[in-house]
């Protein structure tokens, strides 16, 4: 990997994009080169924030006036397609924040011309950056609990922020409330279950509170299985206070506890812990970093930095990408025929 730092370009400077920003100045080995940001306000912002880094207004004259290695996008969903598109265009690797876009054809197109152009695309599904989460994956792998047969998400959360103009509200631009947290959810299930395979069928639930946005789900569930019987759980309710998760695993050996809490998503101080019992003893698992999504993050930057220098793969691809849109998408139909559907031909790619 060449010695000259990765240069990031980051569209778009919200309360999430601000995170992105600190975490690509504070890698030494990445250059924050150049900021897209919407509003006269937040371009002064991040002009304040990061004086070395050009400032731009829209991201089409920021690749055309700037050379950038990678474009992370942290924008409103509904605005992911055709900046990925112009980004790949461009040359640049892409850090694309979750959902990939609001369409399984969107997704397809975005891979389709990675592929085409020989770059790489990196989701933002950075639990499994996480020193806890991932923690889960190494002891499945290690075949602690056996094969793993059973696999519970569960989310316990007061409702989600706006987002600028009230773009998370509008179900025309956020898609739907199950493509925010519940896509995560469904990312980590299928990481932990994927010597499975690919899921088959899935049923999913939800109801809101707000009769004026009824397809924004207060409260959500969704069951999928896989065609060897093991079957996985996803869940939350926003419908409540702070952040509390909650992952539990089953194997034909043993199981998996863990829980992560906080005041908020982004607690600094969160409580944590992973449990493991491998048949024959309990034991607590100690993590050596903390965990929580502010954490992840800087992983995840770090991950792309080695991406770009050919040193390792993204943690989450395009196809995973694809994946945990698709099954928030089959979700969401599921909920409307009041039936389970099949996914595995739908999401193939």
């Amino acid at each position: 990997m060449s010695q000259n730092p990765v240069r990031f370009g980051l569209v778009g400077f919200g309360a999430w994009g601000q995170f992105h920003a600190q975490s690509i100045a504070g890698n030494p080995a990445a250059q924050l080169t150049a900021i897209v940001a919407p509003s006269d306000e937040s371009r002064a912002a991040a002009a304040k924030a990061y004086p070395q880094a050009r400032i731009f207004a829209e991201h089409g004259q920021m690749l055309a006036e700037v050379k950038l290695d990678i474009i992370d996008i942290v924008t409103p969903s509904h605005t992911h397609l055709p900046i990925a598109i112009a980004a790949l265009n461009a040359g640049c690797h892409l850090l694309l924040e979750k959902p990939m876009a609001l369409r399984i054809e969107d997704c397809q197109a975005i891979i389709k011309l990675a592929q085409e152009r020989r770059l790489q695309v990196a989701v933002g599904h950075e639990m499994r950056l996480s020193s806890q989460w991932s923690e889960i994956k190494r002891l499945i792998d290690r075949g602690v609990i056996g094969q793993p047969q059973y696999v519970l998400v569960e989310l316990l959360r007061k409702p989600y922020r706006q987002g600028a103009s009230g773009w998370r509200y509008d179900a025309g631009r956020v898609g739907s409330w199950v493509l925010e947290e519940p896509i995560h959810f469904f990312d980590l299930a299928r990481w932990y279950l994927e010597g499975a395979g690919d899921p088959v069928e899935l049923y999913a639930y939800g109801n809101s509170r707000d009769p004026q946005r009824p397809q924004l789900y207060d409260n959500f569930s969704a069951m999928f299985r896989y065609a060897n019987g093991s079957y996985a759980v996803v869940s939350q309710t926003l419908a409540a206070f702070e952040h509390h998760q909650t992952v539990k695993v089953s194997g034909t050996k043993g199981a998996i506890w863990a829980g992560w809490s906080g005041a908020l998503d982004r607690t600094l101080e969160p409580s944590y812990f992973v449990k493991v019992f491998d048949g024959q003893k309990l034991e607590d698992v100690q993590l050596k970093q903390h965990s929580g999504e502010v954490f992840e993050l800087r992983e995840e930057i770090a991950r792309c930095i080695k991406m770009v220098g050919g040193e390792a793969g993204p943690a989450a691809t395009g196809r995973d990408g694809l994946w945990s849109t698709g099954l928030c998408l089959v979700a969401e139909e599921s909920i409307r025929q009041q039936r389970p559907l099949p996914v595995g031909e739908m999401l193939k790619f």
